[in-house]
């Protein structure tokens, strides 16, 4: 949802940023690397020692090199395919180090089982959201359905970390993780259904 109604404005307001670093001659795929090691740094730097507002704080500002770069591409007229696995290969590794960051607290210092599992339940979800529509893409087939995307999950996450982090209740978290586990499942099972149809229709003809 959010992917197709924030990108415009998102990518309205990081156009001048991108100008200025493609004048500076910065290539996309260092902003790229830059903003996955921002995150990964916010995320597993912070989260781990309960200091969630702070973790969030640095890794929103990383975040939105995913768009920044893809602006950058298309103004340099450098949109490729290595640009676009580069950047859906080190989404994943950004999005990990989120609930990664997460599952080592509640873990650890947390002591709260329950929050580590739903933690992890959303990364290897979230990955598998992920591999669903790649593999698809893979064979042929389209798996463009879902009721958690990316963004979706993203938003979700680092908004209440990161007000739990200022006082807020930490079983408001609690819930939120439990739905994102429940709607990543449900995206999985979309795309499953809807490859298998595709899958079922090719071999009928």
């Amino acid at each position: 949802m959010l992917n197709r109604f924030a990108r415009a404005l998102f990518t309205r307001l990081f156009t001048p940023l991108a100008t200025v670093f493609v004048r500076l001659g910065i290539s996309p795929d260092v902003i790229t690397l830059v903003g996955t090691l921002g995150v990964s740094v916010g995320a597993l730097a912070f989260y781990p020692r309960g200091e969630f507002f702070w973790g969030t704080v640095v890794i929103t500002a990383f975040v939105f090199s995913d768009t920044i770069d893809g602006v950058m591409a298309r103004m340099m007229n450098r949109s490729s395919r290595w640009g676009a696995y580069l950047d859906s290969t080190l989404d994943r590794v950004g999005d990990s180090a989120i609930f990664g960051g997460l599952v080592l607290y509640y873990a650890g210092e947390g002591e709260d089982t329950l929050m580590a599992a739903l933690a992890l339940a959303c990364l290897i979800l979230g990955s598998v959201v992920s591999y669903s529509k790649a593999r698809a893409e893979g064979l042929g087939m389209t798996a463009n359905v879902g009721i958690a995307e990316r963004a979706d999950r993203l938003v979700a996450v680092l908004v209440t970390t990161g007000l739990v982090g200022l006082g807020l209740p930490e079983v408001v978290l609690t819930v939120v993780l439990a739905l994102l586990a429940v709607a990543s499942l449900v995206t999985v099972l979309q795309r499953i259904f809807t490859v298998r149809r595709q899958a079922l229709t090719a071999s009928a003809e």
